[in-house]
């Protein structure tokens, strides 16, 4: 809780003889002279007696909770802007149908997505965004530091993209990649880097994996390239007339083409052949060094005078029914 009028405050000041004043004034208020008080000396104190000075007490509260009251304290569910470290990290995702194979537990696709996912809430301060391709490319999510939507987005990814036609099936690296480096090449953080994650070779798309990897270069991106594949000999369905067959057959990832974008790029190629190598694979990634970004969010303040208000309303009524009944003075 912040408060808009803070010079209100030395209104305290003026309590300070107040309450000196109500100290005194209850010291002198005898209702009866007799010749001799030494009668009453041993007599036990009420509770109403031993109470006296409470309405007292609470004109005093009252009057700091109007104090308050006047500063105007405000909530804020605000946006503010303030200075991390972090880069800038997109996210290139490959959903093309392979992505649905099991190699990886529980598939490819879902540890791509529950590691992704890790390495986002490990990295508060990073603007991260995320790139999904298949025969085409297109941003999910631009870099962004307000990860909960950011993770949002990550899980409504899916191969079922290409499966339904909402992009063409295929593997276009090099789009995916030019996707990634259209939303980092006007960044001014001191680190840019792409971790581009796929299981096969380029198949389709206008720009291949090489002539990205220099654009890349060109703007001082750095590029992570990550196999995610078994190498095994996998069972595959296909839909032969109105059956589903299962052929066996083995990937073909381009692995030369991956190492070459991460050389050129001053970053680094891995194989990940099971979930806990692709989980190493982004740890060791995320000990990259970091640079300052502002973060910059929305602030909005909500006056909260009005239990102040109300807290002094009830302490008034509370001491005037005091007053006027049990802790009432006779002249």
């Amino acid at each position: 809780m912040i408060f808009a009028n803070k010079e209100y405050f030395l209104l305290f000041l003026l309590l300070i003889p107040y309450i000196w004043y109500l100290y005194r004034s209850s010291k002198k208020s005898a209702t009866m002279l007799v010749a001799d008080t030494s009668g009453y000396s041993k007599l036990p104190k009420s509770l109403r007696q031993r109470l006296m000075w409470l309405p007292n007490a609470l004109r005093a509260a009252m009057i700091a909770m109007l104090i308050f009251a006047l500063a105007r304290p405000q909530t804020s569910s605000s946006w503010g802007t303030r200075t991390a470290e972090g880069i800038d990290i997109m996210l290139a995702m490959d959903v093309s149908t392979s992505m649905t194979l099991t190699d990886l537990t529980p598939s490819r696709i879902s540890a791509a997505k529950s590691v992704a996912a890790e390495f986002i809430n490990n990295r508060p301060d990073d603007n991260i965004g995320l790139t999904v391709f298949a025969a085409e490319a297109f941003t999910q999510c631009p870099m962004t530091t307000d990860h909960a939507s950011l993770l949002n987005m990550l899980r409504s990814v899916g191969t079922e993209m290409a499966e339904s036609g909402i992009l063409e099936d295929g593997t276009a690296i090099g789009m995916g990649l030019a996707n990634s480096l259209s939303r980092l090449k006007d960044s001014k953080a001191k680190s840019k880097v792409v971790i581009l994650l796929t299981d096969g070779s380029n198949n389709c798309g206008e720009i291949s994996p090489l002539q990205a990897a220099k654009i890349a270069k060109t703007y001082g991106i750095r590029v992570y390239t990550i196999a995610a594949y078994s190498g095994k000999l996998l069972s595959v369905p296909v839909q032969v007339g109105g059956t589903i067959q299962y052929i066996h057959t083995k990937d073909q990832v381009d692995e030369k083409s991956l190492a070459q974008i991460a050389q050129m790029t001053d970053g680094k190629f891995y194989r990940a052949t099971n979930s806990s190598q692709l989980f190493s694979i982004y740890k060791e990634i995320d000990s990259l060094e970091k640079s300052k970004v502002d973060i910059k969010k929305f602030s909005r303040k909500n006056e909260a005078y009005q239990i102040f208000a109300l807290i002094a309303l009830l302490l008034l009524l509370t001491e005037i029914l005091l007053r006027q009944t049990w802790l009432r003075k006779l002249p």
